[in-house]
Parts: structure tokens; C-alpha cells; sequence
């Protein structure tokens, strides 16, 4: 085969491979019975150009019953295929695909032969889903109209007559209501002689009716009468349908009618959420898992209750009518606590939690990975509560606290918080928690934040800017609920704090009116001698922005890990760590080395005190020794460090007063039922939220909970920058191409420069150590995240100090950047530090890391200008005056005229650049994906 040959032929497994792609595509899209037929068709049409020769100037359309459904740019061209939608065997409408500009024709035509089986294909699939829908509605009714009987009368034929006549004695509104449902069915079905029924056209009415289409308004017709009206619309009924057919009409729409009292009630501009419940409950009581709505009915409903009780925010909106129902809000209703007249919502967080639990549960159907997920018990208030609080307790002139300067607010949070926690909910909010206690029991609990402005999707996190407050809920109930009443005043008055106020103030929020909705939610864990704990607890996130080895995606993910509650795994600690994996490459651990695992292994739990009733930290080992047999799970979390290696642990083999005990989770991650759980938890979410995912979750030994879910959010250090193409030669600073990730570090004022035949050059130990501890006072010295540190090797590492700079955490814990230089040195190139405990720490800081090749073809690295600028080390350090020939301190505004040094990085393209650019005085911000992405 010749190299023509061979590119023929990857080019037409290409093409088979788009093929398939697209046809997978609308195979999902036809399998989602929560689309609708037009949806269906909308999705599939933006689907199809995808799967042709070419994508870009492909465009398509669905013409079904007289309604077209296209890609935007569609027009009927030249250059176009179609295919008939038969249902039934006969044509109802086609599918059309078409290029907009002229295409090369081959020997097949202006498409290839597999591409007309495509269409063929789609089309034959999109009517036989169109079949199976009409025939199911079909059954549905039938099978529907099997539960009345009711009526005893032997002529079934007149069944209808007779609940006609009934109606027209017993109740008129609902057989005005049949009637119109009827009047419409027929009218639908083609008779059009029904359109007259209900308006008496008179003459006068006529022409009065002909001026509608002007610029005035139409006139008012009257309703005809009743009887007259059910005896012309059934007597053309009786015509045109089976006496089954009507009967079977009827009590459908009879028990449809019962419903609406859900619907009226929901439609109110004035209705409380009381009465919103009791519709709730009444009409869930009594369909149970039945659907008595037609589809649109339902879909307005269910859309309805979203923006009732969880967001109104149009995209979120558009994702929760896809995977909710109207029973899944039993859920909420059943322990909702609210103000009375109460028009709040349950928050954001709540609101994510709720929506990726239902979305989980409805694909658990699919995916055996996903069966089994739980959330906490949760009783949620909603976010009118706190204006209820700030009314009843006459404190509404804290509103104005976040239009007062920064530093007046820091001063006045303290007494505010004290003044919060010192008033008194209303006596229904008190009523309620109590009942939630009596629920809960004596577990602990948790008051989480869940404002309006919070985890919104293509919105602001606000990651720990509000409280969380841990209960051990233990003793009298009357204590228990006091404890419970101050937490929530105390998340109360975190919509109050500096941090919140100027976090909303950065995002341009300060003008919403912000609520707080609160979760009190019952802790995930077990008991260990006086303490209570999950026995794993942790974050997961769809997007690995520190990627650890070149065979790690981003799309991999990352999990952090930790033993205890979760917030050492959401929190950054400076005395511990937790445990990284990537879902996608479970094997690909951080730490191979047994010292380096033990090293980082955690040490600490945080956990609950159930004897004092606190919060606290606890010794992992300690608690090991004391208890370590009576822990369920143990063995997924622990393992035991010999000389040579790390085993697992055994209940009946280790001795847990004795051997040496460490934290790896070496049980869950070699668990390939674990990993496929938490893969499949990101990937599911991802997909279906349309946004990469932030999922927090623990797990009591047993089960697994969901305890909360957000999009993912990117800082300025973690989103792709755009890689300047114009930036002047002797202005480019460095470049680089290796394991590049996404970010964008502006407004630099320094760079220290370990000059690496410096360094190398120097004779003594003792020389290379202290180059390390100059290091460490310019780390306290430098503005902080305004330095960059830029020098040979492997910082940090063991061994040979000649392999990299010799510093501690703590020696860079205040720069933006670490950059290490990898030269070739005896053919040589020391390795980038991924891997190893070091490049955890910048991991957990965010400090980014960047190797840099300079023997690399198309990199860059100036060192001409490093070399050039005016070093200030002696300024500074006088004491290590002696080593300005190794260590450069470069003052990057008195150097290089008032510029500062920028650098952009994109993990995309694996691209680094830094150069030299004015200053730009922007603070950092967070960007986030919207639900559209």
C-alpha cells in the first residue's frame, strides 16, 4: 500500500468514525422521553452536521407536520440531500442536510453513499420514535381508562351519554371543561365545522369580528349555553368517533380536571408557599406515580415549581425541567421551613444539591456505577427567612452595612454578629426547628449557608465566604434547639461579613437584594469512641488543572481526599495534607516513594466531640491506636508501613497499637467500583449540567453521600489565556511548551533569579544551603503573589542538593510562580517535580509551576536580560551580599520602565509566555462556565 493509499484510507475510517459519532448522538437525543417532539427535533438538526463530510458549512432541517425545525443558517441549496419521515407508512414530513457553499463532487455525488444511508438511517429512527409514542399514548389511555367502571350500564356504547347527562345536572364547570377539551380534540383531528361551538357567531358578531385585524380591539362574543353547546359538540362527536373512543376522552379529561387545582393554585401572582404545598401534597396524594397532565401541562408545572422553589435563572431552568417531575418536590415540601406569607426559594446550594441528586437517580437506571447514591436527611429554610429575622427583630438598617466602607465594616461585623445572635426568630421558624430536632434525633448536625447568590450557576461561588456550622446536637432538647437557633443567626450574620461584602462588591453584586436560605442537614458518619466522623470525606472535581504526569488529562479530574469531615479537604492546611487521585488515572498516584507517601500521608481529622459537644481536630494515629478495630471501613483508608513497602490493612493481621499506621486510601482507590462511582458521579453531571462540576461528598463506611454540587470555577490562575503573538523580541522574558496549565499572572514587580551556573559553580555545601535560606527571607520580604521565583532543577528535592535549590514550603510560600530551569548538563535534564510532595504543596497553595527547557527548539529564556537588570539583592539582604552573582533580584519597574511582567498560560495550546507589559492594576477575578457552555 503506498502512502496515497493508506491516507484514502485513514481518511474514510475518519469519516466512518464521524459518522457513527453523529448517529450515537441522535440515538441519545431520541432516547430522552423527557424531550418533547419539538425539542427532539431542535436538539437533532444541531446534532447532524457533525457526522458530514463538512461540518462547518453543514446545515440541516426537520419539515414534521407543517413545522419546520433548522440550524440557523439553513437554507435550501444546491447542494442537498432529503429523506422522508414515514410514520405508519405514510409521509409526515423529511430530513433535510445541505451545504451552503459549493463542495467538491466525487464519483458519489456531492455526498457520499454512506452519508445517504446516514440520512436514511436518522430518518427511519426519527419515525419510528414518533410511532412508538403515538401507539404508547395510545395504550396509556387505554390502559387508563380500564380503572373506571364505575358506571354499570350494559350499553357501554352510551356510556359517555350517560356521564354527559350527569355532568349537565351535577356539574357544569366540568362539563364545560370536557366540552372545550372535546371541541379542540375534534377541531385538531380536522373538523372544522366544531370551531363555532362555543362562540355564538351571530351576524352582528360577524362583522364585528371581521375588524379584528385592524388597529382596534376585537369584540367580545358571548358564551353560548351549556346545554347547547354539550349537545352540538357530543352530536358531532358521535359522528366522527367510536362511542369507546368518547367514553375513553371523557374520563381522561375528568380526571385531568381534578389536577388543576394544582395549576390554578401555582398560576396566583398572590399564592404563599403554604399554599403551594398543600397543592403539592393534595395532587401527589392523589395520582401518586401517575401522570394524569398531558405533556405540556406537566412541563408548565414542572417549570412552574423550579422557579418556585429552587431558581429562576433561565439556564438552570432549562437543564431541572429535563430531569424533575412533579413528585420529586414532595421532597422539599415535606420539610421546608418558612415564614409565614413566605414567597423565599431554598438557594443556590440547596437548589445544586436537589438537582444532582434527582439527575443521578434518574441515571442510575443506566449505570449500575451510579446506583446507591444518598444525601444527608435535609430540612431546608428558605431565603426569606433572614428578612423575616431582621423584621421581626427590628434590624433592617443592617442593609445598609454593605454600601459602608471595607474598614468600617470589618470593625462593625463583630458587634453585628453579636446583636444577630442575641435576637429571636419568629415563633413559627422556632415551631419548625423544633420539629426538625424531633426528626434528626440526637445525630449531629450541620446549618449550612444556601443564599440566592450562592453556587449559581454561570454566577459567583462564594466558596467559604459564608458559614457552615457543625452541632453535636447532643443533651436536652430545649439546649439542642438553642444551639441550633444561635448557628443560625450566626449564618445569618455572615451575608454581613467584610469577606462576603467585598467578595459581592468585586463581582459587581452589591446592588442584589441577597437572601439566605439555610440547610440543616444530618452529619454522614459513625461514632468512634466519643467521636463522630465520616470515615472518608471529600472534594471531586471534572477539570485536573494540576496535572501531575503527561499521561493525566485535564478532563481526568481530581479528587482530594481526607479522613474525618470534609473540611480538611475543602480547606488549605499548613501543617497537613490530603490525598490527590485522578478519577480518570487511578493508577497515576502524586507519591510512588514509600517515604514520600508516608510523608504526606494525613495526620489529622477533624471531628465531632459528642462528650464536650465541640468541634475539633483529633491525631489520626491516636485515634488509630485507641480504636482502629472498631472503625467500618478501616481497611479502605488505612494501610501499614514496613521497611521496603506500604501493605494494606487487615483486621485480623495488624496491630494497631503497633505498627506503623498511615492514611493512603490505598482500599478505595484500588477499588475499581469506587473509582467507576466517582467517575461516573463528574462525567454525569458534567454532561447533563452543561459545565464542568465541583462535587463535595462523604461516607460513613457504608454508603456514599452527595453533600454538594456547583460548576466548577476557574480563577485567573486556572482559565486558558490567550497566547500574545506581537510581544517585541527583547520584551519576552520566557516561553514554554511542557506540561503547561491554564492561567494568567498579571502585574509582577520582582523576579529572583537563581542563575544556574551560578549555583552550579559554587564550591561548598554550605553555600548551596544558604542560597536556599536568601531564598526563604525574600519569600518574607517580596510583596506577596507579586515575585516570581525563577532557578535550576529540582527545588526542594531530597538528595543532591545540586538538583535543585534546597528550600521548604515555607521558603516559597508568598510567590505567584515557581519556574525550574531543566538544562542539559552531561546529558542530564532534571526532571519537573511533578510527582513528588513537593509540587503537592504548590498544588494545594495555588503558587503555579512551571518547567522551563531552554535547549528546547522555539522556547525561549532571556537571560541576557535577567543578567542585565540592575540587581537590588544587597538593598535588600545585605548579609547575602556575597551571593549577587548567583542570586538576582530584579526590580522589574525601575529596570524596564515602569512595566511589570506578565505571564499567560494555556494548557491548550501547552503554551507559556512571559514578557514584559505595562500594568494592568486589575485584581484578581473568578470566571466561570455557564450552563450554555
Amino acid at each position: 500500500m503506498n502512502n496515497n493509499e493508506a491516507s484514502n484510507e485513514i481518511h474514510i475510517l475518519k469519516e466512518r468514525a464521524k459518522e457513527l459519532n453523529c448517529l450515537y448522538q441522535v440515538d441519545e437525543i431520541l432516547n430522552n422521553q423527557r424531550l418533547s417532539l419539538a425539542e427532539m427535533f431542535e436538539a437533532i438538526v444541531w446534532a447532524i452536521p457533525s457526522g458530514w463530510q463538512f461540518p462547518e458549512i453543514c446545515e440541516a432541517r426537520i419539515v414534521y407536520e407543517n413545522n419546520s425545525y433548522q440550524t440557523s443558517e439553513f437554507y435550501s441549496s444546491p447542494y442537498s440531500v432529503k429523506s422522508p419521515i414515514k410514520v405508519d407508512g405514510k409521509a409526515a414530513g423529511y430530513l433535510e442536510v445541505a451545504y451552503i457553499e459549493q463542495v467538491p463532487q466525487t464519483e458519489e455525488g456531492f455526498f457520499l453513499e454512506k452519508e445517504r444511508k446516514l440520512i436514511n438511517t436518522i430518518a427511519d429512527r426519527i419515525a419510528q420514535i414518533i410511532f412508538h409514542r403515538q401507539m404508547k399514548d395510545i395504550l396509556w389511555e387505554w390502559n387508563k381508562s380500564q380503572r373506571f367502571n364505575y358506571l354499570t350500564s350494559n350499553d357501554t356504547g352510551k356510556e359517555w351519554a350517560v356521564i354527559v347527562n350527569l355532568l349537565l345536572r351535577t356539574d357544569p364547570d366540568m362539563l364545560l371543561y370536557i366540552c372545550r377539551k372535546m371541541i379542540n380534540y375534534l377541531y385538531q383531528s380536522g373538523i372544522k365545522e366544531v370551531d363555532k361551538i362555543l362562540i355564538d357567531f351571530s351576524e352582528e358578531s360577524k362583522a364585528a369580528f371581521a375588524n379584528s385585524e385592524v388597529n382596534f380591539p376585537s369584540a367580545k362574543l358571548p358564551i353560548g349555553n351549556l346545554e347547547t353547546i354539550s349537545e352540538r359538540t357530543f352530536g358531532i362527536a358521535a359522528k366522527r368517533l367510536s362511542d369507546a373512543e368518547i367514553s375513553l376522552r371523557i374520563k381522561k379529561w375528568m380526571q385531568e380536571h381534578k389536577s388543576y387545582h394544582l395549576i390554578k393554585t401555582i398560576n396566583r401572582l398572590d399564592v404563599t408557599i403554604s399554599e403551594i404545598i398543600e397543592a403539592v401534597i393534595r395532587y401527589t396524594g392523589t395520582v401518586g406515580r401517575n401522570n394524569l397532565l398531558d405533556y405540556s401541562t406537566e412541563r408548565w408545572l414542572v417549570v412552574a415549581l423550579i422557579q418556585r422553589f429552587l431558581s429562576k435563572d433561565i439556564d438552570f431552568v432549562s437543564v431541572a425541567k429535563q430531569n424533575l417531575c412533579i413528585g420529586d418536590f414532595n421532597e422539599i415540601v415535606e420539610r421546608l421551613i418558612y415564614p409565614e406569607a413566605s414567597h423565599g426559594r431554598i438557594g443556590g446550594k440547596s437548589a445544586g444539591l436537589f438537582l444532582a441528586h434527582k439527575i443521578l437517580e434518574k441515571e442510575s437506571e443506566n449505570s449500575s456505577a451510579l446506583k446507591s447514591i444518598k444525601i444527608p436527611k435535609t430540612w431546608y429554610i428558605t431565603t426569606d427567612g433572614l428578612t423575616e429575622f431582621l423584621h421581626y427583630n427590628n434590624l433592617e438598617e443592617f442593609n445598609v452595612q454593605k454600601y459602608k466602607d471595607l474598614a468600617e465594616i470589618r470593625m462593625d461585623y463583630p458587634n453585628l454578629m453579636q446583636i444577630m445572635k442575641n435576637g429571636k426568630l419568629p415563633p413559627g421558624m422556632v415551631k419548625s426547628l423544633a420539629m426538625a430536632l424531633d426528626d434528626f434525633g440526637d445525630s449531629p448536625i450541620i446549618v449550612r449557608s444556601s443564599s440566592l447568590l450562592e453556587d449559581q450557576f454561570g454566577g459567583a461561588a462564594f466558596s467559604g465566604k459564608y458559614k457552615s456550622l457543625f452541632l453535636a446536637n447532643q443533651g436536652a432538647k430545649r439546649e439542642r434547639l438553642d444551639a441550633l437557633m444561635d448557628a443560625i443567626k450566626e449564618v445569618y450574620a455572615s451575608v454581613y461579613s467584610p469577606d462576603s461584602i467585598h467578595y459581592r462588591l468585586e463581582r459587581g453584586l452589591l446592588d442584589y437584594q441577597e437572601e439566605m436560605g439555610i440547610l440543616v442537614q444530618e452529619v454522614v458518619g459513625q461514632q468512634i469512641g466519643d467521636y463522630y466522623l465520616p470515615l472518608y470525606a471529600g472534594v471531586g472535581l471534572s477539570y485536573n488543572e494540576f496535572r501531575w504526569s503527561t499521561r493525566i488529562k485535564r478532563e481526568d479530574g481530581i479528587v482530594r481526599l481526607v479522613m474525618g469531615l470534609g473540611t480538611r479537604a475543602v480547606d488549605r492546611l499548613g501543617d497537613d495534607f490530603p490525598v490527590l487521585f485522578s478519577p480518570g488515572q487511578p493508577n497515576l498516584r502524586v507519591n510512588t516513594v514509600p517515604e514520600e507517601i508516608s510523608y504526606y500521608s494525613p495526620r489529622k481529622a477533624d471531628v465531632i466531640n459528642l462528650k464536650s459537644n465541640t468541634f475539633g481536630t483529633v491525631d489520626v494515629l491516636s485515634l488509630l491506636r485507641g480504636h482502629g478495630r472498631d472503625i467500618n471501613g478501616i481497611e479502605k483508608v488505612v494501610s501499614v508501613k514496613t521497611e521496603d513497602y506500604i501493605r494494606p490493612v487487615s483486621i485480623f493481621e495488624t496491630d494497631f497499637e503497633k505498627d506503623d499506621l498511615i492514611v493512603t486510601f490505598d482500599g478505595l482507590i484500588n477499588d475499581r467500583d469506587f473509582i467507576k462511582k466517582v467517575e461516573a458521579i463528574l462525567t454525569t453531571l458534567q454532561e447533563k449540567l452543561g459545565t464542568p462540576v465541583d462535587i463535595e461528598f462523604a461516607s460513613d463506611g457504608k454508603d456514599f453521600y452527595l453533600l454538594q454540587c456547583r460548576p466548577q470555577s476557574f480563577g485567573g490562575i486556572n482559565a486558558p489565556a490567550p497566547i500574545p503573538k506581537d510581544v517585541p523580541e527583547k520584551d519576552q522574558v520566557f516561553s514554554a511548551r511542557r506540561y503547561i496549565s491554564n492561567g494568567l499572572i498579571t502585574d509582577i514587580t520582582h523576579i529572583v533569579f537563581v542563575d544556574p551556573d551560578g549555583y552550579y559553580s559554587l564550591p561548598a555545601l554550605d553555600d548551596l544551603i544558604k542560597v536556599g535560606r536568601a531564598v526563604g527571607k525574600l519569600n518574607s520580604l517580596l510583596p506577596r503573589r507579586r515575585f516570581i521565583l525563577i532557578g535550576p532543577g529540582r527545588w526542594g528535592s531530597r538528595g543532591d542538593i545540586k538538583l535543585g535549590v534546597p528550600v521548604g514550603y515555607s521558603d516559597i510560600s508568598n510567590t505567584a510562580a515557581l519556574i525550574e530551569v531543566a538544562r542539559k548538563k552531561a546529558n542530564y535534564v532534571p526532571e519537573p517535580s511533578f510527582g513528588t510532595h513537593f509540587f503537592q504543596d504548590l498544588v494545594e497553595s495555588n503558587i503555579k509551576y512551571i518547567p522551563l527547557y531552554p535547549d528546547d527548539p522555539d522556547t525561549v529564556f532571556n537571560e541576557r536580560l535577567l543578567s542585565g537588570a540592575s540587581n537590588i539583592l544587597a538593598d535588600i539582604l545585605p548579609e547575602f551580599a556575597y551571593l549577587d552573582k548567583v542570586i538576582r533580584v530584579i526590580d522589574i519597574a525601575k529596570s524596564f520602565d515602569g512595566r511589570a511582567l506578565q505571564i499567560n498560560m494555556n494548557a491548550e495550546l501547552e503554551e507559556a509566555l512571559a514578557y514584559l507589559a505595562p500594568f494592568t492594576g486589575q485584581s484578581k477575578s473568578e470566571q466561570k462556565y455557564s450552563w450554555t457552555q
